[in-house]
């Protein structure tokens, strides 16, 4: 499990944790039932608050993404990820139809959309 907390942003330390581990379980970096890093531990190897890496967590079981076991810790929820996938996913595409429909007004074609996604994402 790698996490990278940026300072330089202005998205909170817990929606950075979050996000990334969101991202990890959706593509399958971490699998269902797999134990994640302890509270405390993960907020060490950070160097940030177990409030904050709390949080994270919370919400990750929050979604869906956790569950917890009292005293042995947090897993990777087994089944639901393809459906959570499957959600994005139909998000991904109505962004994109959105993306499509405004380059014409912006006088872009689908080729320097797709330029355009290519830089955003080396960013």
């Amino acid at each position: 499990m790698h996490i990278i907390i940026s300072n330089a942003t202005d998205r909170p330390i817990y929606e950075q944790i979050y996000t990334q581990l969101k991202a990890q379980i959706l593509s399958g970096a971490l699998q269902p039932g797999q134990l994640l890093p302890s509270i405390r531990a993960l907020a060490k190897d950070l160097r940030i608050s177990v409030i904050t890496t709390k949080r994270a967590y919370d919400e990750l079981e929050k979604d869906g993404y956790l569950y917890t076991v009292a005293g042995k810790g947090c897993y990777v929820a087994q089944g639901n990820t393809q459906v959570l996938r499957e959600q994005h996913l139909l998000q991904l595409e109505e962004h994109l139809q959105e993306a499509l429909r405004l380059a014409p007004v912006c006088g872009l074609s689908t080729e320097e959309v797709i330029d355009l996604i290519r830089m955003l994402e080396k960013e």
